[in-house]
């Protein structure tokens, strides 16, 4: 089984989440048993995202067990959240074993504040592209989703979906991707990806 983990933190975009943690979790309805899908924060608190709803992590990054990949998510709180020592530290320490990291939206900015979007190609919010040319050694391109190596990125809020088709495209590959969005009623050209 695949350990999906979703960073939250307060004023969290919602859909930046919960769009990949609809779609990495329904190919259990496919497949069972394929993907758990867990949401982490720093601490095991309630958190209260950007449009007020409020979201009870599994875990904490204490009892967060190794992930396969990490998803992080952007929003308004990712300005405080880039900047947090504690959240670089889970992500670094993340990134020693996982398969592959990524970012929704402006969660790119906490991936390039822990220096892992250096020397790679990403994406992020089309508003922010110039905010993120500004980090060294980041090369910012317009996309839904952009991998580079073991980093994926995806642009903006909406886009937390095709990064969930994306990532389910490598792992269970495309028929499977093309199940999940024909069962979610999601139009999207899975081979195009």
């Amino acid at each position: 089984m695949i350990k999906v983990g979703i960073l939250i933190f307060p004023q969290v975009e919602e859909l930046d989440f919960v769009a990949p943690f609809e779609v990495l979790s329904y190919i259990n309805k496919i497949e069972p048993n394929s993907t758990r899908v867990l949401l982490v924060s720093e601490k095991a608190e309630v958190i209260t995202a950007f449009n007020g709803m409020k979201v009870v992590p599994d875990h904490s990054f204490d009892t967060c067990p190794e992930l396969d990949i990490l998803v992080v998510p952007g929003g308004k709180g990712r300005l405080d959240a880039m900047h947090n020592p504690t959240i670089k530290e889970f992500l670094l320490n993340q990134s020693k074993h996982t398969q592959y990291i990524t970012s929704v939206c402006t969660g790119a900015f906490l991936l390039a504040e822990a220096g892992l979007l250096t020397g790679k190609k990403a994406t992020t919010y089309h508003t922010a592209f110039e905010e993120l040319q500004a980090y060294p050694d980041v090369t910012v391109k317009k996309a839904k989703v952009i991998q580079d190596g073991n980093i994926i990125t995806s642009a903006g809020v909406s886009s937390g979906l095709e990064l969930g088709f994306f990532i389910i495209k490598i792992l269970f590959g495309s028929i499977a991707a093309k199940e999940v969005a024909n069962r979610i009623e999601y139009d999207i050209d899975i081979d195009a990806l």
